[in-house]
């Protein structure tokens, strides 16, 4: 049996549709096609949570961050839970596309243009929360060691401003290996389009592309190099956002397992984000024949395997604040899980580690409506997790004295909701006016690509 039809018959990408102006056709029907009424409800849906957020943004920046519920002892409150959260959520965008670019897994080719997308999405709101985090966000400036009369330069012995350093290369690394991905599809759409303008636009961005031998060579070398300095990114950005917290002296905190610890949550909750959205777009705009079940189900079992991680984590972490002997660690954990944000430590622990086992059974795992109430609850899970690791390893520490409760205030959820809704609306932007699916991937993948070696004996 041939090589295409061996895989079409396991992973079926596009049935019944074998010429590459039907590929077309399908992946920019949300392109070339005007706004369904799914979309507009789900565009107002989430234009409505940004108009909330950028209300909050703008009440923060004019009165300060006195608005917020933060206090003396938890300095550290939603701001930095979002933006963990956030950061998490980016890296599964790499991780599906540069990893399994790397192990030539041909099943990344319908979800990994769509991942990489909501990394850049999922960075610029974890860098919302750092510009308002710092109080003063007209002075974000200072962050960064530009050249000044003075010499005055930034802290680097500070694990925070590793952040920006790690956040940027992060940032600018992903967004030049999508745009490096979009450059065939650019070229596939100024051939397509009759309009002038979105032809000279579309002709600029594909960089000349003519689909030659020669274009294709640099395009496979580019896209490689890339996906080889995005992997130990996708390790090494979390591991320096753990460092926010394991270079501490707090209770909680000043543990070496945090790095893989932070990375295995980050995969985690990234894959169950990039579950959600896909599940919504692929219902929003009838793409169920290109992102399929078998698809799902892989994603699936990526979540059962990062989600037993992270619960291996939980044990570890409880261990050794048993083994130390050290009767602040110890009471640390035993406070968050038995301390006054008891429910947010179990939720964690119900989310992430429970419900997820449930993907151990095929029939759940190909079900969607089961399935995306269990990705629901893992994004959740996660968001509680990095809110018991800041609030309640700071809420009680050495000095009883100075021990206090954190209050989130209307504002600390405004700012929340309206990170959704910028992510939701930049998806939603996204899918509307570049390819959600990789066209030259797919083609590649389709029947009839591959090519097939008879010989005398028969058909392989």
């Amino acid at each position: 049996m041939s090589y295409d039809a061996t895989y079409t018959k396991e992973l079926p990408l596009v049935p019944e549709r074998n010429s590459f102006k039907e590929i077309d056709d399908v992946i920019l029907k949300p392109v070339d096609s005007k706004p369904t009424k799914k979309w507009w409800i789900a565009i107002s849906i989430s234009g409505t949570a940004l108009a909330i957020g950028l209300f909050c943004w703008t009440m923060t920046v004019l009165y300060g961050i006195g608005l917020w519920g933060n206090n003396n002892t938890v300095a550290w409150g939603f701001d930095i839970v979002n933006f963990v959260f956030w950061i998490g959520i980016g890296h599964a965008g790499t991780l599906i596309s540069a990893i399994l670019f790397l192990f030539r897994q041909k099943w990344r080719t319908a979800i990994a243009r769509f991942a990489e997308a909501m990394t850049i999405f999922a960075v610029l709101c974890a860098t919302m929360f750092v510009a308002l985090h710092t109080g003063r966000p007209w002075l974000d400036g200072y962050l960064f060691p530009y050249p000044n009369q003075n010499a005055i330069w930034v802290n680097f012995l500070s694990p925070l401003n590793w952040d920006v350093f790690a956040v940027n290369t992060y940032f600018i690394i992903s967004f030049v290996f999508w745009t490096i991905g979009l450059i065939p599809d650019f070229a596939t759409m100024r051939d397509r389009t009759k309009s002038g303008i979105k032809k000279i636009v579309y002709s600029v961005l594909s960089l000349g592309w003519s689909n030659s031998n020669r274009n294709w060579q640099h395009y496979e070398r580019a896209y490689l190099i890339l996906a080889g300095i995005s992997t130990p990114l996708v390790l090494s950005v979390h591991t320096i956002v753990s460092f926010d917290f394991a270079v501490s002296i707090l209770p909680g905190w000043h543990t070496t397992i945090f790095p893989p610890y932070f990375v295995a949550g980050a995969i985690f909750s990234g894959f169950g984000m990039v579950l959600t959205v896909m599940i919504f777009v692929r219902k929003i705009f009838d793409m169920e024949h290109i992102i399929t079940l078998d698809h799902i189900e892989k994603m699936n079992k990526i979540l059962l395997a990062t989600g037993t991680m992270v619960g291996y984590a939980y044990g570890m972490e409880m261990f050794m604040a048993w083994y130390s002997g050290y009767i602040f660690e110890q009471f640390t954990f035993l406070n968050r899980a038995f301390g006054p944000y008891w429910w947010a430590y179990w939720i964690m622990v119900a989310c992430n580690v429970g419900f997820p086992q449930l993907f151990w059974f095929k029939k759940i795992r190909r079900s969607i409506p089961i399935m995306f109430i269990l990705v629901l609850l893992v994004n959740v899970g996660m968001w509680f997790e990095r809110f018991v690791i800041i609030v309640t390893s700071l809420h009680r520490d050495f000095l009883p004295s100075s021990w206090a409760m954190y209050y989130p205030t209307i504002y600390d959820f405004g700012i929340l909701l309206g990170s959704f809704g910028l992510f939701f609306t930049l998806i939603l932007l996204f899918v509307r006016v570049l390819p959600s699916v990789a066209i030259s991937e797919i083609k590649a993948v389709a029947p009839g690509a591959q090519p097939s070696h008879k010989h005398e004996g028969g058909s392989h």
